[in-house]
Order: structure tokens, then sequence, then C-alpha cells
């Protein structure tokens, strides 16, 4: 199973602030980890690493950012291009999803993820094959 996560549900792992999506954040990604197929996006890791160093309370050290980072960037990351950013803006018009939402829609659509997990969005909604899955329902 491909599970393509969202900037949000990463960040929770490193926020002890909120131990309790903390817990289930790690849970979820350790057994996506285990059983099948992580992929993220240019788009993630550039929110992750923005939101861990300066909106984290405590924020996270710049060089430990960055190590997270690089971890996350042994998995299966995708980039994008004009077509990917033309076909964002088509799913935000046609879903009326705010921008950086269609982004990480059309990114996980173009991945062949079976789920998208995310604390955005409606829990169980599909796009074809694609289910969102929120982990802290």
């Amino acid at each position: 199973m491909i599970c393509f996560f969202d900037t949000n549900v990463l960040v929770y792992c490193m926020d002890a602030g909120d131990p309790v999506r903390q817990t289930r954040a790690i849970d979820r990604f350790a057994l996506a980890c285990k059983n099948g197929t992580v992929v993220l996006s240019t788009q993630v890791l550039q929110e992750f690493y923005a939101i861990t160093t300066r909106k984290l309370q405590p924020p996270l050290p710049p060089a430990e950012a960055m190590a997270q980072v690089e971890r996350l960037a042994s998995f299966e990351v995708l980039g994008s291009s004009a077509a990917s950013v033309l076909e964002s803006a088509r799913l935000a018009e046609r879903h009326r999803l705010q921008w950086w939402d269609a982004l990480i829609l059309e990114a996980a659509l173009r991945s062949g993820a079976d789920l998208l997990v995310t604390e955005d969005g409606q829990h169980g909604q599909r796009f074809g094959k694609l289910t969102i899955e929120n982990p802290f329902i």
C-alpha cells in the first residue's frame, strides 16, 4: 500500500507540545514504513523544515531539522512541474480546495498512492483510488 504523507502529520511527529497527536503520528508513520511504501513531495520537505524551525514550540535547531529532512528525503520524493501546478489549480477549482492542499492532493494522485495521510480534508473522502485518512480521529 502506498501512503503519501502530508506535512502536518510529519510535523506532529516532532511536536512534543501535543503528545497525543505526536504518538499517533509516529505510530502511523511507523506502520506505513513497515507495511508499505511512503511517498512525499518536495513541498512536504520544504514545509517540514520551515514549520519545525519556526513554528514549533520550541522550534527544532536548524541542524536537527536538516537531519530530519535528510531522513525523509530517503523515501520516494516527487517534484513538481508546470503541468503539476496546472493540475493542482484544476483540482483546487473542481473540489474547492485551499491552494496548498490542492498541491498535496495532486502529488498524492500522481504518485499512485492509495492513502493520503493528513489532518486536512474529509476522512474517508475518495479521489479515484486515493482515500483521505486522518490519523487523529
